[in-house]
This record gives structure tokens, C-alpha cells and sequence, in this order.
């Protein structure tokens, strides 16, 4: 009998994995990509590093900013530094400029790898069901396996969780009352530099949101590569469009934007993130029925940032800690 099984290996999910399992007990991490990261992969294709998802963390409170600190110390976080420009008008409330901004060394997903490396973790399984009887969790995966745990940890998107645990769970309504908003990425790859005169880009204006050069952060290396990000409105609206037309739509506001951009690529595919950020948060860091010994984390409980995912992880681990014996 596992002391906790934790189903995903993003920021929550490892945080607090990492935590329970140097408090001595025994943890499996279930995850149905190839590797962790969760919306902070990394994504190598041929020459081109992408982060196509998270593009670099921040530090607000002291205690995660203590944390990042030991993160840098250990050569899995740099500093970053670009050239930033702004297209469109600021939005109204939109938040002060961050003291420091930080990207994983080599990909956003390095100290997801590190934390990772030192707890069990089971790739590219799928937990298809979930149940709670006779005072312990079972979970199955789709190709049949079954684990046994005291305590359970989820931290997929609320859909998805709500999904997992049913409709009749006494959480299925808090679940569903969390919004979770897409986003499409689009992944450019050149063979030369393209003359451009930023780093990166916030964008208030037409279909993105965001452009930046990845190949230039800490550890990356590689050919140019360049990353978008649509606003989550007109992800939304192109929610089920053909990958092939989103990036083709995307790469010609790129061009528009940023004209040396414009030179044909090597490389031109989109993703869609389906659940990339809550439209609102929760209120706490995470949702828990003690009863059941069970306990639901992420971002969208306590803030669409990294740092919003690793405060939940924190307070995920303190829970379960005082649920098991």
C-alpha cells in the first residue's frame, strides 16, 4: 500500500511529491505524458529547443523567492534578461514589471527533471478511474494496472479531476465552477537568425499575446527558434480550428509584427494548450476532502503562475502529511 499516489508531474504534483517523500513517506507519480513539466515542457525538435508553454517564472513571495534562490544555486534556474517590447496599449490593471525574471536552464521543465529524479514516477500512464473504498484510493490506469494508496493527490485541470472523480462527488461543483481558459502556440524554427529588434514581445492587440526567441535563454542553444502565444478570446473562438491554419494565421501576425520573422522557416507547427489558465482562481491553494484523504492542487487554485502551482504543492504536502498515520 503506497502512502500517496499523485496523478500529474507538473509544478503541484512534484512540489508536493518531493516534500512527502523527504518526510519519509512512500510516493508513485502518475503521468500520462512521456516526461514532467505539464504546461512547462520543453519541446526539442530536431535543432529548435521551444518553450511552448511557460515562458519564465517570478518571485513574489519570500518564501518562494528563498526556494528559486536555492533553484539558481543549484544551476537549474538563470536569469533572464531580454530586449522587451510592447505592441498595443497596456491594459488596464495590468501588473507591475517583476524583479527578476527566471527560466530553467536548458528548458523550463529542469527543475521539474531534478525534482522528478528523486521520487517514484511512472511516464505515460494514464489513470483512466479512481475510487475510494474501504478507507484507501485505487487507481487505474487504461491499460489495466491498478495502485493502492492511503492517500490520493490530484492535480490535473479541474475538468479533468472532476471527470476522474465523478459527477456525484461532494467536490464536483467547485470543480466545475473553475474556468479554465486554452491557449494556442505557435513554434517557429529558422535556419539564420532573423533581424529582430526584441528578445521578446507582449502583445495587446490582433490574435497573440506574447512573442519570444527561446534559443537565447540560459542553456538552450540550438537554431533560432521563436515562440507565440494567442490571447486566450480568440483561442477560444479558434478552439477546434486545424492546427495547420492556426499557425499559419499566427506565423503571418508574427511576420506582421516583427518583419524579419517573415523569412520562410524550417519550422512552422502549432499546439493547443486546451486548459491553460483559469479565467479566476480559487481562493485557497488547494480543495481537500479529509474524509476521503483526498486532496486536489494546481495553479488554478491558487494563481495561474509557477509560483501560484508551487504554493499549492506546498500546502498539498502539509495536508496529506496530517491525513496519513
Amino acid at each position: 500500500m503506497i502512502d500517496t499516489i499523485v496523478i500529474g508531474a507538473g509544478w503541484s504534483g512534484l512540489t508536493a511529491a518531493t516534500r512527502l517523500a523527504a518526510a519519509g513517506r512512500s510516493v508513485v507519480v502518475v503521468e500520462k505524458s512521456r516526461g514532467p513539466g505539464g504546461r512547462s515542457a520543453a519541446r526539442r525538435q530536431g535543432e529548435f529547443v521551444f518553450d511552448h508553454g511557460a515562458q519564465y517564472l517570478t518571485a513574489r513571495s519570500e518564501a518562494f523567492a528563498r526556494q528559486v534562490e536555492a533553484w539558481s544555486s543549484a544551476g537549474l534556474l538563470a536569469p533572464w534578461r531580454p530586449e522587451l517590447a510592447v505592441f498595443g496599449s497596456r491594459p488596464a490593471g495590468a501588473g507591475e514589471t517583476p524583479a527578476e525574471r527566471w527560466v530553467g536552464v536548458g528548458g523550463m521543465n529542469a527543475v521539474l527533471r531534478r525534482l522528478a529524479a528523486g521520487v517514484a514516477c511512472r511516464w505515460r500512464w494514464h489513470a483512466e478511474s479512481v475510487g475510494f473504498e474501504a478507507g484507501s484510493w485505487h487507481v487505474r490506469s487504461r491499460d489495466g494496472e491498478v495502485l493502492h494508496g492511503r492517500t490520493l493527490l490530484v492535480t490535473a485541470p479541474p475538468s479533468q479531476s472532476a471527470a476522474l472523480l465523478g459527477s456525484d462527488h461532494a467536490l464536483s461543483g467547485l470543480l466545475h465552477s473553475v474556468d479554465m481558459m486554452p491557449c494556442w502556440a505557435i513554434m517557429v524554427g529558422f535556419r539564420d537568425a532573423p533581424e529582430v529588434p526584441f528578445d521578446a514581445a507582449f502583445v495587446n492587440q490582433g490574435p497573440l499575446s506574447w512573442i519570444a526567441r527561446c534559443d537565447v535563454k540560459a542553456g538552450r542553444g540550438g537554431a533560432p527558434a521563436w515562440v507565440g502565444h494567442a490571447g486566450p478570446e480568440w483561442s477560444q473562438a479558434h478552439l477546434e480550428s486545424d492546427s495547420e491554419e492556426v499557425a499559419s494565421v499566427l506565423y503571418a501576425e508574427m511576420g506582421r509584427l516583427a518583419p524579419g520573422l517573415a523569412s520562410k522557416p524550417a519550422l512552422c507547427v502549432a499546439h493547443r494548450w486546451r486548459y491553460a489558465m483559469a479565467s479566476r482562481a480559487l481562493d485557497g491553494p488547494i480543495l481537500a476532502d479529509d474524509a476521503q484523504k483526498l486532496v486536489l492542487a494546481g495553479d488554478w487554485c491558487a494563481g495561474e503562475r509557477i509560483e501560484g502551482a508551487w504554493i499549492s504543492g506546498v500546502a498539498a504536502a502539509r495536508r496529506i502529511e496530517a491525513l496519513l498515520p
